[in-house]
């Protein structure tokens, strides 16, 4: 079998496949030894991004926050495979309690932050540091020559935005570019076939005109295009259950029919719903690797057949249809 080709992520000198694990699960709905065999069936796959966060999972009932970060760092110490892997992880979202200090993008927060998502990860680079937040109270000046800093003594590759609106990622690269300071390289918004309004009206213009990278997230829409949830009953199925119920409507009901016309289409190649919604996002111009999760490595090695499978023109029309706001 062909290795999976890779994309430039934006200007950031890494190169991706067009799959990215989302490691919000390790230590929440996979445990270590499922979230080591994840992450070993992922890279012997031919794919190379993980995205997590500092975060993650501290709204899990006696989680701190970190928890990904560690399961990864171990996998990476365990298994040697540093070398093969892109980490990318965030910084923003609060890591304390409120008055703690630990959220923002101040220096000082940026800088003790990064030192921690090293330890967790036992890593000496973080190859895509990302804002997982805009923090408008801390002056762009301030953020970037934190990063700048950062980038300059080795510990991170290239810088992300995630939750940014277009006005303020519009202001963020002017503000990069008139201190002469790195810039974010790519943008990691809300993106699907039930979400595309968000993205598509003014991010999408100006990601593309600025050759960023986009890493979308809820590429299945909390699962919802995976096609397992029908009706209300089925929502008890997972964790996430109440973040689908609003999708179960008329527009949802479409898409779901139109994603199993394009799998029943492509039944020589075993595909399915999910795969045929994550090949849609990877054809979209601009889209670098949408993120996707799974608990399980059969659910990840089914979500893996979306990189091969190619849409016609009629297919991917067929599902901006359906999906249409």
């Amino acid at each position: 079998m062909s290795p999976i080709p890779r994309r430039p992520l934006g200007r950031s000198g890494l190169d991706v496949a067009p799959i990215a694990f989302g490691g919000n699960v390790f230590g929440w709905t996979a445990d270590e030894k499922t979230s080591f065999e994840l992450l070993d069936a992922f890279v012997d796959g031919g794919f190379n991004l993980i995205d997590t966060a500092d975060v993650y999972s501290r709204w899990a009932p006696g989680h701190v926050g970190g928890e990904s970060e560690a399961i990864i760092g171990r996998w990476l110490k365990a298994s040697g495979k540093r070398e093969r892997v892109l980490v990318a992880t965030k910084v923003g979202k609060p890591m304390g309690d409120q008055g703690s200090g630990r959220t923002g993008l101040s220096r000082r927060w940026i800088r003790e932050a990064v030192h921690d998502s090293l330890m967790r990860l036992q890593t000496d680079r973080i190859d895509l540091y990302q804002s997982h937040d805009d923090d408008a109270g801390t002056p762009f000046e301030e953020t970037f020559g934190a990063f700048a800093e950062l980038i300059a003594e080795g510990k991170v590759r290239a810088i992300g935005a995630s939750n940014h609106s277009a006005p303020r990622l519009a202001e963020a690269l002017a503000a990069s570019a008139r201190l002469k300071l790195p810039r974010y390289e790519s943008l990691q918004p809300q993106y699907n076939l039930m979400e595309r309004a968000g993205y598509e009206a003014e991010l999408e213009p100006l990601v593309r005109r600025e050759g960023l990278g986009v890493i979308n997230f809820f590429g299945l829409a909390r699962g919802f295009l995976t096609g397992k949830y029908r009706s209300e009953a089925d929502l008890s199925k997972s964790p996430r259950g109440g973040g689908i119920k609003s999708y179960l409507n008329e527009r949802g009901f479409a898409v779901l029919k139109a994603l199993d016309d394009v799998a029943t289409a492509h039944t020589h190649e075993r595909a399915t719903p999910a795969q045929a919604a994550l090949a849609w996002q990877i054809a979209r111009p601009g889209i670098t690797a949408p993120i996707a999760s799974a608990t399980t490595v059969a659910q990840w090695e089914e979500l893996a057949g979306a990189a091969r499978l190619v849409l016609s023109g009629a297919e991917i029309a067929s599902l901006d249809r359906a999906s249409a706001d």
